[in-house]
């Protein structure tokens, strides 16, 4: 395990300039104490790190120095067959490329190491498209991937309800949800996430291939915010899109069984939230049976949702959901009567 972290910590500061004591504890999850011994420990053994002192100091290779140490064990090389989605690479037109790379890689392999592609591949799928949907690439992905890529500025039209509208993007990174793609962009100076299917038309300034890049970039590039995180970027919308949803309230009370299987039939998130609040309040009553207050899309949905609770839900609030439930479940009786 040492002897990996050590490998690690020489690899982490080939790849930056510097890194401070807590980014090192953090990137190796451990004390800093333990940070400060491996550098000791390395300096020893003539690796050549060198410390700088002071509130910007921090731990940094010296003289150019490049470790060998790149060989791949062979979870790490299956690991790295498995990281690229074969078929999200072709939709953004990345196949060729994908295929040169693990060509390369394999090639660099040692001969006992040759099977990982094939071994990880038959092991392990994602099929990215939910069920019952027939998943369609967006025409215009390619040329939005291509300014993902190239931190290049994009003009696009796309659709938003029944209008078509023109806006100047700054494409930082595309998303793959359940077989639909979305960007995320920045426009006006606030980022913003758009679906790539809607896009009608997008043009690509072509600036030349120097790369130069002005105050506000060059050649039809812009300046990347460095400190954008794509992944968190992604996380919080996904969790405010699903928050927004949620409109109406409705009050179920659920037995035992109804509580474990309310997350299975309405949105988890919701459901976990409705239950934890309940048994921090009052908890279960004297049948056992606990009372939430969930948040819904609509009566409509809450309608559709709960109906799988069958009898370990009742319906106390809205009235006339209620009584839309009570109809129901005269109906069902009535056929079994």
């Amino acid at each position: 395990m040492r002897a990996a972290r050590l490998i690690k910590l020489v690899l982490l500061l080939q790849a930056r300039p510097s890194m401070t004591g807590p980014e090192l504890a953090q990137e190796l999850e451990v004390s800093e104490r333990t940070v400060a011994r491996d550098v000791l420990s390395l300096s020893e053994a003539g690796v050549p790190v060198y410390a700088d002192r002071g509130r910007s100091g921090g731990y940094r290779l010296i003289g150019g120095y490049r470790t060998r140490l790149t060989g791949l064990g062979r979870s790490e090389a299956e690991a790295l067959f498995l990281s690229g989605v074969p078929s999200a690479l072709r939709e953004m037109g990345l196949a060729d490329a994908a295929s040169a790379a693990r060509l390369k890689v394999s090639a660099a392999l040692l001969p006992e190491l040759r099977d990982a592609a094939t071994g990880a591949a038959q092991r392990f799928h994602l099929d990215a498209p939910a069920w019952y949907q027939e998943p369609r690439t967006p025409a215009l992905l390619p040329a939005v991937a291509g300014a993902v890529r190239d931190d290049r500025r994009i003009t696009a039209r796309y659709l938003r309800k029944d209008t078509e509208v023109e806006r100047q993007l700054e494409p930082y990174g595309l998303v793959l949800k359940a077989g639909v793609w979305y960007l995320a962009a920045r426009a006006q100076g606030d980022f913003r996430v758009y679906r790539v299917d809607r896009f009608t038309a997008v043009e690509v300034p072509d600036g030349g291939e120097d790369g130069a890049q002005g105050p506000t970039g060059g050649g039809g590039r812009f300046l990347r915010d460095e400190a954008f995180d794509l992944p968190a970027f992604w996380a919080e919308r996904a969790a405010q899109f699903a928050r927004s949803l949620l409109r109406e309230e409705v009050v179920v009370r659920l037995s035992a069984h109804g509580v474990r299987r309310l997350p299975h039939v309405t949105e988890r998130a919701a459901a976990e939230e409705a239950i934890d609040a309940a048994r921090s309040g009052d908890g279960p009553d004297a049948q056992g049976r606990l009372t939430v207050r969930l948040a819904v899309e609509s009566a409509e949905v809450a309608y559709a949702q709960l109906l799988g609770l069958g009898p370990e839900g009742e319906i106390l609030h809205p009235p006339a959901l209620r009584e839309r439930f009570a109809a129901a479940a005269r109906r069902t009786a009535a056929l079994y009567a």
